[in-house]
């Protein structure tokens, strides 16, 4: 299904669109950030705080370390400021992209076994399926903040694939 390759090619791609996000979002007036869009977690910051908080989530439960101390429907609200979710993506994406580079083919293999809060059981997927998931929603989300730019008139990040530069 997929291979450390594509963890890896994905994990620069969310690095690239996550940097050049984070340069449209600190040009807007903040007030634009908490702005309530009737997107499904209403503002900016809230769609991109739930989507930080989705990739702590699942990165602890790839590579065992550190993950949320807000619950789910906390999601949203964990970073006050637009500078206190840069730093923490910063932070993520970096340990994001460690773990791809350090992945083998075994460690795609297999079931991934977790206990889901959301839905109050024991979760088990193939792993392979479980990443395609994560890099999925990063790009789902990043698609309604892309929206909630273009909304407020500003002009949002390309986010096509096939144009992030070699070098990133």
């Amino acid at each position: 299904m997929i291979d450390r390759d594509y963890c890896v090619t994905m994990a620069r791609y969310n690095s690239w669109q996550n940097k050049q996000l984070t340069g449209f979002l600190e040009a807007l007036d903040p007030a634009e950030l908490t702005r309530d869009r009737g997107a499904f977690f209403g503002s900016i910051l809230a769609t991109i705080s739930h989507l930080y908080w989705g990739d702590h989530m699942w990165m602890s439960r790839f590579d065992g370390g550190s993950k949320p101390t807000q619950s789910a429907s906390e999601s949203t609200t964990q970073f006050p400021t637009l500078a206190v979710w840069s730093a923490e993506r910063f932070r993520m994406d970096g340990r994001i992209r460690i773990w791809a580079e350090n992945l083998r083919s075994v460690d795609l293999a297999g079931d991934l076994i977790w206990f889901s809060g959301i839905s109050g059981r024991e979760m088990s997927k193939p792993m392979a399926m479980a990443v395609t998931h994560f890099f999925n929603h990063q790009t789902h989300h990043r698609g309604q903040v892309h929206a909630m730019l273009t909304a407020a008139g500003s002009k949002a990040p390309v986010s096509d694939l096939a144009f992030m530069p070699d070098s990133f």
